[in-house]
């Protein structure tokens, strides 16, 4: 596990992108969704046989390392929750700033799990 000290507080260093590391860095910041990244990965890896292909398992890795990476920094979790709770807000304008910052955080953690 490596760790940006630029990104202020993290709760756990970021985790090597490999199945078994993601799994523990979750089980660290958001267990709840232990089942669902199971799931998850089961679909992906059945996609890749099928496809021949390993861009489904690629993308499983991507998407389960920018969640974790959000999960993992309190003020991007906190950016996040903010965001995600007004997606249905009765006014037009705070739902559209809540997609443009929900947008901009999921840019942020995948441009960080990039590096």
């Amino acid at each position: 596990m490596s760790t940006q000290a630029d990104h202020g507080h993290e709760l756990i260093p970021r985790p090597q992108q490999a199945p078994d590391s993601l799994r523990a860095a979750l089980a660290a910041v958001d267990p709840a969704r232990l089942e669902e990244m199971q799931a998850s990965k089961d679909d992906a890896f059945a996609k890749a046989v099928e496809w021949q292909s390993l861009s489904p398992v690629q993308s499983w890795v991507l998407t389960w390392a920018r969640d974790i990476e959000i999960a993992r920094r309190p003020q991007l979790s906190a950016r996040y929750a903010r965001a995600k709770g007004n997606l249905e807000h009765e006014d037009p304008a705070i739902t559209q700033e809540a997609l443009r910052e929900l947008s901009a955080v999921l840019d942020e953690a995948m441009k960080a799990v990039r590096e």
